[in-house]
């Protein structure tokens, strides 16, 4: 099964967010082809992708996050500034605050699973909500233009009180995640 390690987001900045995805809609038009926007209930804070993973792992990869986030007390993280990844956009997504706590609580959980045995990032963390993902040429660049009017957009914040992991299926329909374990934080 496919896993990931994730914070939900909440219902306010859902709703932000699923606002902010109509409005640069709307100033796209209807060029939708290439362009495949995340619904707005399924946008989470990724921590970690484990990937495929078989059933046996499955408790130990909970274990580990149940124990990390015992570590950790309760915060909040803004969610602001739109960009992108790619030029042209690639992945169009919005950023959060630099956070020390976030970003300690995801390279505690990288070091840990790096432990039972799961690569490590490669590459910096950079938490970003995906709000759509991009496979035409045109639709990136008219996509990057229009992002560029939203850098001081912010889409409230986040309260950071549990980690989640998630089992994620792909089908024609789009992603499906099925919740197997939420670990709360130390309330603060």
């Amino acid at each position: 099964m496919r896993v990931f390690i994730a914070v939900d987001i909440g219902e306010a900045v859902a709703a932000s967010l699923g606002g902010l995805q109509d409005e640069i809609r709307g100033l796209f038009g209807d060029r939708r082809r290439g362009v495949k926007w995340v619904d707005p209930d399924l946008i989470h804070l990724t921590l970690k992708f484990l990937g495929e993973i078989n059933d046996e792992q499955v408790v130990e990869v909970c274990k580990v996050v149940e124990d990390v986030t015992g570590q950790f007390s309760e915060f909040d993280v803004s969610v602001e500034k739109v960009g992108s990844f790619g030029r042209p956009a690639r992945v169009v997504w919005i950023g959060t605050e630099e956070s020390e706590q976030l970003c300690r609580l995801q390279g505690d959980l990288d070091t840990r699973f790096a432990e039972i045995g799961f690569a490590p990032d490669e590459k910096k963390f950079v938490p970003h909500l995906t709000l759509c993902r991009v496979k035409d040429f045109g639709a990136g660049r008219r996509l990057g233009r229009i992002i560029d009017g939203y850098d001081d957009f912010s889409a409230g914040k986040i309260h950071v009180k549990s980690v989640c992991v998630y089992k994620s299926e792909l089908t024609k329909a789009g992603p499906e995640y099925t919740l197997l374990s939420r670990n709360e934080l130390v309330r603060g």
